[in-house]
């Protein structure tokens, strides 16, 4: 295994967090991002913290491991405690994995292996998205989309124009849930009224961009670059 997980430890007591601390920092494939003996400093901080995975007791004053799972959305867990009765809930929660204290190195390396695996599939990257157009639901291929635009007639609704000169009525659909459902390095929003693919991209200047395809009268697509989103196309076509 090659792929390193980064993750973080919480355990409320300082002998047991320890202890965790020394056997994960034996095991390559993890990347110790954090310690915390507080579920609540963790929660405080979590939004600043680039995680995959955290590695959590269960029974801990104020907020207990269950609790904290649930809200550390699409994030893997693996638990270890010293009671087994929590073990069904812990799976109804799709936990990685469930490790009865005391915890053995043999033992969180098996835990982590599975994380690893299922790591790996969620890092998997995706063809495409669902979105709702007047026609229904549209399956959308990441590389058949040239641009976004919003729509005349109601601006809730966004056109994407396909590489074959189609294009779908996306309906009531804002450019924030957009960009959080493509590939962050793929896309990227370059005035109010646009997102763009960066492949789509023929010529570009200080304040506009030509894109390779073209209208119906034959002539290019031509977009505004604004001030306030320049920076992020410059970095995405390494400018």
């Amino acid at each position: 295994m090659n792929t390193k997980i980064k993750c973080l430890l919480l355990d409320d007591e300082l002998p047991g967090l320890t202890y965790l601390k020394m056997l994960c920092e034996q095991i390559p494939e993890l990347e110790i991002v954090k310690a915390f003996n507080d579920p609540q400093k963790l929660l405080e901080e979590v939004s600043n913290l680039d995680f995959d995975l955290c590695i959590s007791d269960i029974e801990m004053p104020g907020i207990d491991g269950l609790t904290l799972a649930d809200l550390l959305k699409n994030k893997l867990v693996i638990f270890t405690t010293a009671y087994k009765n929590y073990a069904a809930e812990a799976f109804d929660i799709d936990a990685v994995d469930y490790i009865t204290k005391p915890v053995t190195k043999e033992r969180l390396e098996r835990a982590v292996a599975k994380a690893l695996e299922r790591f790996q599939k969620l890092e998997a990257p995706k063809k495409f998205i669902h979105l709702n157009t007047d026609k229904g639901k549209a399956l959308l291929y990441f590389d058949q989309i040239q641009y976004f635009k919003t729509a005349l007639v109601d601006s809730r609704d966004k056109e994407v124009h396909l590489t074959d000169g189609s294009f779908l009525l996306l309906k009531n659909i804002n450019f924030d849930s957009l960009l959080s459902q493509l590939p962050k390095a793929d896309f990227c929003r370059v005035n109010k009224k646009e997102i763009i693919a960066i492949k789509a991209v023929q010529y570009f200047s200080h304040n506009e961009i030509t894109l390779s395809s073209h209208e119906k009268n034959g002539k290019p697509i031509v977009l505004v670059l604004s001030e306030t989103y320049r920076s992020d196309f410059l970095a995405k076509v390494k400018i």
